[in-house]
């Protein structure tokens, strides 16, 4: 004899099978609702000024008149007009100059604040404090004290390679000189990057140093061959970071070079003219900001370039 078939009793009207839509769908209400704030930030501040400088960068436009229709001519004229644009060049190579010399020293300076900082026991999160500080100070301020410092007659710099017998520079108003000071400035300012190498170096296993020093591995020789093959990914993050950010410097050369009263050239003989101080030149200065515009999207593609071919040439994985 077959068994009985129980019937299911039918669901109770607001049981938990009619919750469950209702929830999902609240669910979703909440969740919209908190990215809303944030993607109508990136619409409104990021998505369309990047499509209307897009837009613009086939006009000439001076701000004040209808904007005119050129085509490709701005980008023509950058690349190739060198009467019209005569330091187009010359702020390219600059900010190449500046990257190349700037970056490494950034990196080499966090590393070493931060291997000091990590054999630090006592008092550790104060010179913390005090090596993060130039990162959150206001560039005018930086601009300001660095000017001081590299004066030729009165600055500090000057007189401390008096006191070991070294001639004092004009370091701001000679040509050669002016890019390794920018990049100096750029090294003081490496907080952040100190930072994430200090958090690379706590997240290095406490037995693998051990196994080191039992094998008798000095402190070099622990450096080279552990702490920094397994610093490689965090290293890799702050070249890309630190490369783009350098094709970009803007505030620091800006406020360097219009201290009093001067107008803003970029230096002697354009020596400290980057690309992106010669970009606001252009804007706000010449009355070109069709030109402008096209500037920024040669740089957003070089930049695009420059960074693809770190993901492809340089190695991340730690050893």
């Amino acid at each position: 004899m077959a068994a009985p078939v129980l019937e299911r009793p039918p669901a109770r009207p607001g049981g938990r099978a009619r919750r469950r839509p209702d929830a999902r769908r609240r669910d979703h209400l909440i969740g919209a609702l908190l990215v809303a704030p944030a993607l109508a930030y990136f619409l409104v501040f990021l998505l369309y000024p990047a499509l209307s400088a897009l837009s613009y960068s086939f006009t000439d436009w001076n701000l004040r008149t209808e904007a005119a229709w050129v085509g490709l001519a701005n980008y023509a004229g950058l690349l190739f007009d060198d009467v019209k644009y005569p330091h187009f060049w010359k702020s390219v190579g600059v900010t190449l100059q500046y990257t190349l010399i700037a970056v490494p020293l950034t990196l080499v300076t966090a590393l070493a604040q931060a291997l000091l900082l990590n054999a630090v026991r006592r008092g550790a999160n104060v010179f913390r404090l005090l090596l993060f500080l130039p990162v959150v100070t206001a560039e005018a301020a930086v601009g300001a004290i660095w000017r001081w410092l590299y004066d030729p007659q009165y600055g500090l710099i000057n007189t401390l390679l008096g006191l070991v017998g070294i001639p004092g520079q004009n370091w701001l108003n000679t040509p050669e000189l002016v890019i390794p000071a920018l990049a100096f400035i750029a090294a003081w300012q490496c907080g952040i990057s100190m930072i994430i190498y200090l958090a690379g170096l706590k997240g290095i296993p406490g037995s693998v140093q051990e196994a080191a020093i039992i094998d008798g591995a000095g402190p070099w020789q622990r450096f080279r061959r552990v702490t920094f093959p397994m610093l490689r990914p965090t290293t890799f993050y702050l070249l890309v970071t630190g490369v783009i950010a350098a094709l970009q410097v803007f505030g620091l050369v800006y406020v360097i070079f219009s201290g009093n009263g001067r107008s803003v050239t970029g230096g002697p003989e354009q020596s400290g003219l980057t690309y992106v101080l010669h970009l606001y030149l252009f804007a706000f200065r010449y009355d070109a900001m069709g030109a402008a515009c096209a500037m920024s999207f040669i740089l957003l593609v070089f930049i695009v370039i420059v960074t693809a071919l770190q993901f492809r040439f340089v190695k991340q994985e730690a050893a």
